[in-house]
């Protein structure tokens, strides 16, 4: 029987993928190990191997096309078996639909049924969402995925076949709405291009609405005197490449470590059952690609120099704008950091990244007026706003949090020693 290629779960949480490239074509012998497709996920591009020889049979989703976890995307042939053994394949018949004059009706077909008679449908975790999002009912609805799976698909070809309530059913509004153009685009906005979404930028939006509805977020706020900094910045750099210069950045994920070295209970990742105590300090920082934003993470920040996490923070800047991160890399953590002082944003707040419970917005640094005994002076201030999840940190926490930063930020010396 020809092996089947399903796609893997390559990330935590992921459901489906773009398939970005095939990298072997219907027809190509292929060796265990050998690179099959670049896999396009949320976070990153990632290569997807062969794990049996074989010889490529058929591919059922094209370049730039999207698969769901668990889908048949392709099937190998074993030695000796020709293009007839794909004529049996079970991943190419869909699951029939059941006649109703021949077999009485059953939630679907073949579907496992649980303690109580409840039946767990054969759909996929996106479709499952997307049945309850728009009102589709599983019960009798035929899978075309592999197996008679219920995928994405057919979810929205029931939502599209599903007719509107009779005109005369529903009172008409005193005031008619304005017509509503396809797909949501609204009307009257004039020329436009549209962007297709790319599954980074997908979970972007999900998991930021998923934030903001479910996670209580409060904010604090400080200015950090960043003058000190800024001239033990300059000497450091002084006889440095410019590819080995330390950036203010540098010098605050240092101190966001050593602040949650000080402050070690808001080092914390929020779950329903427990609140998680972690005992590493990993900095997630935020960094802007092509695709959308991604938080790489330097791991145990607290136990590295200076000019370590430079070079690291370099090096998976690189990889990130890159789409090559690997999950390891950004995935954890328990803190962020969104830095936009290179843009002249002077301050703002951000949304915090589940399950973690912190992050620290940081805007540009600016001269002015300050009081210094009794006398007015200038200063370079730059303003911070911690956003902390109250379930894990609440409101004291939190604030001590924030001054070990100002305090570190401010202190510069200790950041390097």
């Amino acid at each position: 029987m020809p092996i089947e290629v399903v796609l893997p779960a390559l990330s935590a949480g992921m459901e489906e993928a773009v398939i970005a490239r095939w990298l072997k074509a219907e027809g190509d012998a292929v060796k265990k190990g050998d690179l099959l497709a670049e896999i396009e996920t949320d976070k990153a591009t990632m290569e997807l191997e062969a794990e049996a020889d074989g010889t490529v049979g058929r591919l059922f989703v094209d370049n730039g096309a999207r698969a769901e976890v668990n889908q048949v995307i392709a099937v190998l042939l074993k030695d000796g078996e020709d293009a007839a053994a794909l004529a049996v394949a079970p991943v190419l018949q869909a699951a029939p639909a059941v006649a109703e004059e021949q077999a009485p009706v059953h939630p679907l077909a073949g579907a496992p049924v649980g303690a109580g008679g409840d039946v767990r449908h054969r759909a996929s975790p996106l479709a499952r969402r997307l049945a309850a999002e728009r009102g589709v009912s599983l019960e009798g609805l035929a899978g075309s995925g592999p197996k008679g799976r219920i995928v994405r698909i057919d979810v929205e070809r029931a939502a599209a076949s599903v007719r509107p309530v009779a005109a005369e059913a529903v009172p008409a509004p005193a005031t008619p709405p304005a017509p509503a153009s396809a797909k949501g685009i609204p009307p009257g906005i004039g020329p436009y291009e549209a962007v297709p979404h790319t599954s980074m930028r997908r979970t972007i939006a999900r998991r930021l609405l998923e934030a903001k509805q479910t996670v209580p977020h409060f904010y604090l706020n400080a200015d950090c005197d960043i003058d000190a900094l800024l001239a033990l910045r300059a000497r450091i750099n002084e006889k440095r490449d410019a590819s080995e210069r330390i950036s203010v950045n540098d010098f605050i994920i240092r101190a966001c470590a050593l602040a949650l070295r000080k402050v070690p209970d808001a080092n914390a990742v929020w779950t329903e059952d427990a609140i998680l105590k972690l005992q590493d300090i990993d900095i997630a920082v935020a960094v802007a690609t092509d695709g959308g934003l991604i938080t790489p993470l330097i791991r145990q920040a607290d136990r590295k120099s200076l000019g370590a996490i430079s070079a690291e923070m370099k090096a998976l800047a690189a990889r990130a704008r890159e789409n090559r991160l690997k999950p390891e890399e950004y995935q954890g953590g328990g803190f962020s950091l969104s830095n936009l002082g290179m843009y002249g944003t002077k301050s703002f707040s951000a949304i915090i990244n589940p399950p973690q419970s912190a992050i620290l917005a940081v805007g540009a640094g600016e001269r002015r007026p300050v009081e210094r005994n009794g006398e007015l002076a200038f200063a370079t201030l730059m303003s911070v706003t911690l956003s902390v999840d109250h379930r894990s940190v609440d409101g004291a926490l939190g604030a001590q949090l924030l001054a070990a930063f100002k305090m570190a930020i401010e202190d510069p010396m200790n950041l390097i020693v």
